[in-house]
C-alpha cells in the first residue's frame, strides 16, 4: 500500500514537471476562483447569526434557523418564489431551444456571406448592456412616446402600458431577453456542427436524403451532448434570474409578478439593512440551485448517458 502511494506521488510529480506551463498559466484563474467565490463562503454565517457591523461576524450572537423560518412565514415568500419559478422556467422554455435553431439554420446556408450577416446581426443584441437594453424598452413601450404605441395608434389601437401590465410583463422579460442572448448563444452550436464529420452528410446526399433530413438525423444528434450540459448548467442556476434586468424594469405597476428572489434580498439586504436575512435567503436560493443542478445531471446521466461529471 505504502509503495502505491509512494509511485502514485512520483506519477504525479511527473506529470507535474512535464506540464508545468499549463499549471502556471491556469495558476491567475485558480486563485481568483479562490479568492472571490471560495473565500466568501466564510461570511455564509451571517445567515445564522444576528450580524452587527459593530461585533463582526464572530461577534454577533447566534440565531440559528430564525431568519429562514422568517422568511418562510413571511406573507409575501410564496409569491416571490413563484415569480421566480415561473420567470426563470419560461426564460428556459423559450430561450433554450432558439439559438440551437438559430445554429441550425445557419450551418444549413448555402451562401455563407448571407449567413455571416445574420450572424453579425444576431450577435450584435449581446453587446448592449442590460441597463441600455432596459432603457431602450421602457422608451420603445411607452404609452406615451413610444414607438409601440405610435404604430397602435396608426391602425387605431389604443396604447397600453406593457411594463405595467402583470400579464404582459413576463412575456416582455422573457422574449427581450431571448432577442438579446440567441446569437451568442448559437455559438457553441455552431463550433459543435463545425466538427460534424462532412462525409455523414455527403452519404446522406447519396442517399437521397433533404436538407431537412439532415439537419434531423444528423446535425441535431451530434450537437445534443453539448446541448444537455447546457441544459444541466441552466437547471444549475433556475432560481438565479437576473436581477439587473429584473429591477430595472420593475415598477409599482408589476411589482406582484416582477418581485423575484434577487430583487428581494437587494431590497432587505442593502436598502433596510437586514443582513442576516437577506445572507439567509440569498443561501436559501444557493442551496436549491446546487439540488436542482446535482439532481438533474443524475437523471441525464441515466436517460442520455450525458453529464457534468
Amino acid at each position: 500500500m505504502e509503495n502505491t502511494l509512494v509511485n502514485r506521488s512520483k506519477s504525479f510529480l511527473l506529470r507535474f514537471l512535464h506540464s508545468r506551463e499549463l499549471y502556471l498559466f491556469c495558476l491567475p484563474g485558480i486563485i481568483i476562483t479562490l479568492i472571490f467565490h471560495y473565500w466568501p463562503i466564510y461570511g455564509v454565517q451571517i445567515a445564522f447569526r444576528d450580524y452587527s457591523f459593530r461585533r463582526g461576524i464572530w461577534g454577533s450572537e447566534w440565531a440559528g434557523l430564525e431568519h429562514f423560518v422568517r422568511f418562510f412565514r413571511s406573507p409575501n415568500s410564496v409569491q416571490i418564489i413563484l415569480n421566480t419559478l415561473v420567470l426563470s422556467f419560461y426564460s428556459l422554455a423559450a430561450g433554450f431551444p432558439i439559438p440551437i435553431i438559430l445554429a441550425l439554420l445557419l450551418n444549413s446556408f448555402r451562401r455563407r456571406k448571407y449567413g455571416k450577416v445574420i450572424q453579425m446581426v444576431t450577435y450584435a443584441p449581446n453587446f448592449i448592456s442590460v441597463v441600455v437594453m432596459c432603457g431602450m424598452l421602457v422608451l420603445f413601450l411607452s404609452p406615451r412616446i413610444g414607438i409601440v404605441s405610435r404604430l397602435l395608434g396608426l391602425f387605431g389601437v389604443e396604447a397600453v402600458n406593457l411594463l405595467g401590465m402583470r400579464s404582459a410583463w413576463r412575456h416582455v422579460y422573457v422574449w427581450s431577453g431571448v432577442w438579446q442572448g440567441m446569437g451568442w448563444g448559437s455559438v457553441v452550436y455552431l463550433a459543435a456542427l463545425a466538427g460534424v464529420n462532412p462525409e455523414l452528410h455527403e452519404a446522406a446526399i447519396v442517399d437521397g436524403a433533404s436538407k431537412f433530413q439532415r439537419i434531423i438525423y444528423i446535425d441535431l444528434p451530434s450537437i445534443m451532448p453539448v446541448a444537455m450540459m447546457l441544459l444541466i448548467l441552466s437547471f444549475g442556476s433556475i432560481f438565479s434570474v437576473g436581477f439587473e434586468k429584473a429591477y430595472a424594469l420593475q415598477n409599482n405597476l408589476n411589482i406582484a409578478v416582477s418581485e423575484i428572489i434577487s430583487t428581494y434580498v437587494y431590497k432587505v439586504g442593502i436598502l433596510h439593512n437586514d443582513l442576516s436575512f437577506s445572507t439567509a435567503v440569498g443561501l436559501f436560493n444557493s442551496a436549491v440551485n446546487a439540488i436542482l443542478l446535482i439532481t438533474v445531471n443524475s437523471v441525464s446521466r441515466r436517460l442520455t448517458d450525458n453529464s457534468l461529471w
